[in-house]
């Protein structure tokens, strides 16, 4: 007699393994098969009678005795609608696997420094403070030009920038009283000459403070008596001239007071020869910012060439503008210190102290020529009496 056919459960195990593909073949069977005791098929009455009691046993011991029924009445559509059901969350599983697994490695190529989205913040934000120093940049520059900023009182007067309650004393009195006044004397033009030229070794605070050294050495910046010096005994090692300056430095200040002798013997005097180039007036410069001050000029260009072509030494284009600055040739002192309108009052007096002098040289010219014509006149007149008196009638 015929019982129903079976239905294979696709969620029950088989109760015979499968063949596995292992290195001995199909015919291979797995380790539990192989430990498994072959059992003697039991007879119909004997299995019949043992399934009743097993089932019996089963439904007294759990209410869920019939669930392997219930599992094999499954038809295959359901287990096939299951599966599908199954998929997208499969699906949706291994996507965000996958996501964590392509972060993971983003963080590590960013742990290895070859890319990384924390990078490119920062540089997002670095760019950001950068755009703002140089929007704060552009504004300072424009609040520069537009208004001038307010200068410390010094000493209770206000004075160029570089003159800072800090500046050394000597220095500050140069500032106060020599720069940029206009000097007329050919010693003294001598002096800052040489003073300007130790500039490219030297500072101004330090070489105000040995300005008493420079005196004595150079002789009060007589330029005849400088011309007649040693170099030899000028330019000894352990000499006082040579803890000023280098050995070309001290030849060059004896070669050029030579060459002011030649200056003063063509143009009269040193000083006449170096206001030529500025007709006599000083260049008012009218700075309102230190920045603006220059270092050389064209017309510092057109003397230096000049004094070149003649045979001086050390006479560099900005050599000769800090001698201009403190002979007084130029007036560069800012606007806002108190020094610039000091510097334009002794420039026009001391051209009125010129025009008086010339004027009285002129005066005395005229009174030579009419103290002439009246001795030429005086002259004629005895002539003719004498002519007269000699005439026979």
């Amino acid at each position: 007699m015929s019982g129903a056919p079976k239905v294979r459960s696709l969620n029950v195990a088989d109760p015979e393994a499968r063949p596995v593909l292992v290195p001995g073949g199909n015919k291979a069977r797995s380790v539990a098969t192989a430990q498994k005791p072959t059992s003697k098929p039991l007879s119909k009455t004997e299995g019949g009678a043992e399934v009743a009691a097993t089932e019996e046993k089963k439904k007294t011991s759990s209410p869920t005795a019939d669930l392997p029924h219930f599992r094999s009445s499954l038809s295959a559509s359901s287990a096939l609608r299951r599966h599908e059901m199954l998929l997208p969350s499969n699906l949706s599983m291994n996507a965000s696997c996958s996501s964590e697994a392509s972060t993971d490695s983003f963080c590590s190529r960013a742990s290895t420094g070859r890319i990384g989205r924390a990078s490119l913040i920062s540089k997002r934000r670095q760019s950001v403070p950068r755009t703002g120093k140089i929007v704060t940049k552009v504004d300072k520059n424009i609040s520069d030009d537009a208004a001038m900023p307010p200068l410390d009182l010094v000493q209770g007067k206000r004075k160029c920038a570089w003159v800072t309650p800090n500046t050394e004393p000597c220095y500050a009195c140069f500032h106060d009283e020599e720069w940029g006044v206009p000097v007329h004397d050919d010693k003294k033009l001598f002096e800052l000459l040489v003073l300007s030229g130790a500039l490219a070794e030297l500072t101004w605070p330090v070489i105000l403070s040995k300005r008493h050294m420079f005196r004595e050495v150079f002789l009060d910046f007589d330029p005849v008596a400088v011309s007649k010096l040693n170099e030899k005994k000028i330019v000894v090692p352990g000499s006082t001239a040579s803890s000023l300056l280098s050995e070309p430095k001290l030849r060059a200040i004896i070669e050029n007071a030579r060459q002011i002798l030649k200056i003063v013997d063509e143009f009269g005097s040193f000083e006449r020869y170096c206001w030529s180039f500025v007709n006599h007036k000083p260049i008012v410069s009218k700075f309102r910012y230190p920045r603006q001050v220059p270092v050389k000029t064209p017309k510092a260009d057109v003397i230096s060439k000049d004094l070149v072509r003649r045979g001086f030494r050390s006479v560099g284009p900005t050599i000769i503008y800090s001698f201009m600055q403190a002979a007084g040739l130029t007036n560069d002192h800012l606007i806002s210190c108190f020094r610039f309108e000091g510097c334009i009052a002794a420039a026009s007096s001391s051209m009125e102290a010129a025009d008086e002098a010339k004027g009285k040289s002129d005066s005395k010219g005229e009174e030579k020529i009419n103290t002439g014509q009246e001795l030429m006149v005086g002259i004629d007149l005895e002539l003719s009496r004498a002519v007269d008196e000699l005439s026979i009638p």
